[in-house]
């Protein structure tokens, strides 16, 4: 428990002291936002903020879950001194996908445009690192065989449907292409979130969160302590729960900055990397299908957009003013602060049924 603690502390102080000398840089830099020409008028007094501020939230993190483990190995509790294979993975892929969003912002401010790489470059970028992500998640075996990922898929628990029914490299290319989808899915869904102040960082806080509760409370029940027929088998769950807490205390502390008016936005840069640390904690804690009931704030705004284009192209006709959701709120003469809060409630909503589903199973499967 002192490393979650430890993690969110640190990772909180750095976002929320380390993200004003990051805007200093920025403007020197000249590194502002691009604000696109068929958006709501209001954001055009945007132009010009300083963008690329995920760059924080990632090093936070990173930090954050670092630092948590030397302060457990400080103190002599080599149990969880040494950081683990699922939580160095669930930061490999944060930190991967923060990269390819990093080049997508760069390209935007470099050439002064809004579009920044292609979609099928964004694509191809996002697909590398998951691909690597998901081969090395089935490796690494503890003790007890237990992988950081497996090739069930999971809801609050790895169920019976297994990828692996037609052998095991069969098993693993669908592994992999079912954990593509899911980080693609998570990424893009907080990356279309990502364009009000403060919506997505505050949305994402919440998820992260709940994984640290999760996560916790898989490492009381895991199988390797709590033997009951309850348990979970989870490789790393109290590291898993770090890494959230981690990226959890960098959000909020980067949300200070972010919240309304943004003094800084997080661009694909951060967007990008918290859909992949979502993903990879719903992956590693075998809580896969779960995590689109946590995420169903980001999971609305991503419909809204398919709802979009498939009611344009087969009908003529917009379904919204305007997609993703937010924008569609925005032009029916919304306060942005007022969808801002009103959507975090709904976020918060969701977080609460999807851990309350998570509490039930263990409450039904223990009786």
């Amino acid at each position: 428990m002192l490393a979650v603690l430890v993690a969110a502390v640190v990772a909180l102080m750095i976002g929320l002291l380390g993200t004003p000398a990051y805007m200093k840089f920025l403007v020197k830099r000249g590194y502002g936002q691009i604000i696109r020409d068929d958006g709501p008028t209001a954001h055009h007094t945007k132009r010009g903020t300083p963008t690329m501020g995920g760059t924080v939230i990632i090093a936070a993190t990173i930090i954050g879950y670092f630092a948590a483990h030397l302060s457990t190995s400080f103190l002599g509790n080599r149990g969880y001194a040494e950081p683990t294979a699922s939580g160095m993975l669930v930061l490999f892929l944060m930190a991967g996908l923060g990269l390819v969003g990093f080049l997508d912002d760069y390209i935007k401010i470099s050439r002064q445009r809004s579009l920044g790489l292609r979609s099928r470059q964004k694509l191809a970028g996002q697909a590398l690192v998951a691909i690597v992500f998901a081969v090395l998640a089935l490796r690494f075996p503890d003790a007890y065989g237990n992988t950081p990922a497996s090739t069930a898929i999971s809801f609050v628990r790895d169920t019976p449907l297994d990828l692996a029914f037609g052998g095991t490299l069969a098993g693993t290319a669908l592994f992999v292409i079912w954990a593509n989808i899911m980080i693609s899915g998570t990424s893009n869904g907080v990356n279309l979130t990502d364009g009000l102040d403060g919506l997505a960082t505050g949305a994402s806080t919440m998820v992260f969160a709940a994984y640290v509760l999760i996560g916790i409370w898989q490492s009381n029940q895991n199988c390797t302590g709590a033997l009951n027929l309850n348990c979970y088998d989870v490789r790393d769950p109290l590291d898993l729960a770090v890494v959230a807490a981690g990226g959890m205390g960098a959000c909020f502390g980067f949300l200070w900055w972010n919240a309304a008016p943004a003094k800084i936005f997080m661009g694909d840069t951060g967007s990008l990397a918290l859909g992949g640390a979502l993903a990879g904690l719903a992956i590693t804690t075998r809580t896969e299908l779960l995590v689109i009931i946590l995420g169903g704030l980001f999971v609305t705004i991503t419909l809204s957009v398919i709802i979009q284009v498939a009611s344009f192209k087969s009908t003529g006709k917009r379904v919204f003013r305007m997609a993703p959701l937010q924008h569609h709120f925005e032009l029916k003469g919304w306060q942005e602060v007022t969808i801002v809060i009103r959507f975090w409630i709904i976020a918060g909503l969701f977080v609460a049924f999807g851990l309350g589903l998570f509490y039930a199973e263990w409450v039904v499967g223990a009786l």
